[in-house]
């Protein structure tokens, strides 16, 4: 017969007015006399430091421990990530989006700009292409809804769910998005003053990319949770059903979708009369109209993939640092946008790569001082 007896020493300290608990523990194995052998490793769970945050969020950060017969125990205290700790200017970010292990799209396309912009950025890939669906060809993998979870389950059980900001792009399976929802519910127990950055990637130019399915989903269930909504003129008019010609159009829409949920829409891209625009709208209360505001840009005759996908992050990015000035906000993300295509366009020209080629892939390496360091050429005009 074989039976296992601990001790525990349990010291209790507080600093930096942060109460911790500090746990050492030994375990003996006792042979009996029936010879019986006990299994060269046992895992038996330990708690270590523990930073005290009440009943309900007490944080802790141990490795399950190895035990061998007749030693004494040896384990790893696991370091809290800082970003949870320390009051900081940024913030920190769970990116569940697509990945490309060739090119800039989804969250290849928005991790290294936010990280630029001073984030703690964790991604969460919904699907894994060799690259982009632009190509003749792709293999990879597809995340569902139940591998999702699973991974949210892994970073509940070592209290790492502590984020600041969540932000969502491409989705392509229902099951995926429902489990977005119970991702959001879970986030927010944990933080209730989570941001949801929703870029509902479902279209453009009249083209569906995702499952017909999704549409009363996304319209239904995830807009009302979201704080701030990037939707391109497609998708804005998929999700109020109405019809965006004008600029008087667009503007209805941002009302439209700020009753449904979200104090922050920034419709992205507004083709009209040759114009490109960008729509934005900021709720701040119930009792006030929204503050709206409209920038105008310069058409660059080319394609670019990724670009819906890093000017999400941009915004995500700014709006953070300018939480009460959703104008400033998308001016910078604006100007980080324009200087990253006209960069890849420089490069694809001095390659002799004619700018009619659809899809160019983004140089956000080459382009990372404008990124952090935008200089501003186009402004909002308010509307009043």
């Amino acid at each position: 017969m074989t039976s296992t007896f601990g001790i525990t020493l349990k010291l209790q300290f507080q600093t930096l007015g942060i109460p911790w608990i500090f746990e050492r523990c030994w375990y003996k194995s006792l042979i009996g006399s029936n010879n019986s052998k006990l299994p060269r490793s046992t895992v038996v769970p330990v708690w270590g430091i523990t930073r005290q945050e009440g009943v309900q969020n007490t944080r802790s950060w141990v490795r399950p421990l190895t035990v061998r017969r007749k030693e004494r125990v040896s384990y790893m205290i696991m370091a809290p990530p800082l970003a949870s700790l320390i009051s900081s200017e940024s913030g920190r970010v769970l990116s569940i989006q697509s990945h490309t292990v060739q090119g800039y799209v989804g969250n290849k396309s928005a991790v290294f700009p936010l990280q630029l912009l001073g984030f703690d950025v964790d991604p969460i890939n919904s699907v894994q292409f060799s690259n982009h669906t632009g190509y003749p060809t792709w293999k990879g993998q597809v995340l569902d809804g139940e591998q999702l979870w699973s991974l949210i389950e892994g970073l509940e059980a070592n209290n790492l769910l502590f984020y600041t900001h969540l932000l969502t792009g491409y989705i392509g399976s229902l099951s995926f998005l429902e489990t977005i929802l119970e991702v959001v519910h879970k986030l927010r127990s944990v933080n209730p003053n989570l941001l949801y950055v929703c870029d509902p990637v479902m279209g453009d130019e009249g083209k569906l990319y995702i499952k017909p399915e999704l549409v009363p989903l996304y319209k239904d269930k995830v807009v009302p949770l979201a704080s701030m909504l990037t939707p391109n003129q497609f998708e804005a008019e998929l999700l109020t059903g109405c019809s965006i010609h004008s600029e008087a159009d667009a503007l209805e829409a941002c009302k439209k979708l700020h009753g449904a949920g979200p104090s922050k829409v920034v419709i992205t891209s507004l083709d009209i009369n040759s114009d490109l625009l960008l729509i934005g709208s900021h709720l701040e209360n119930e009792e006030d109209a929204p503050k709206q505001f409209l920038i105008s840009m310069p058409k660059i005759p080319a394609y670019f993939t990724g670009t819906g996908d890093l000017m999400a992050a941009l915004l995500l990015g700014w709006s953070y640092k300018y939480p009460n000035s959703l104008e400033t906000a998308a001016e910078l993300a604006v100007a980080s946008l324009q200087a990253v295509l006209e960069r890849t366009l420089l490069d694809y020209n001095a390659a002799k790569v004619q700018p009619e080629v659809k899809q160019l892939e983004l140089r956000l390496i080459q382009s990372q001082e404008q990124i952090k360091h935008p200089i501003v050429e186009f402004h909002a005009k308010r509307f009043y």
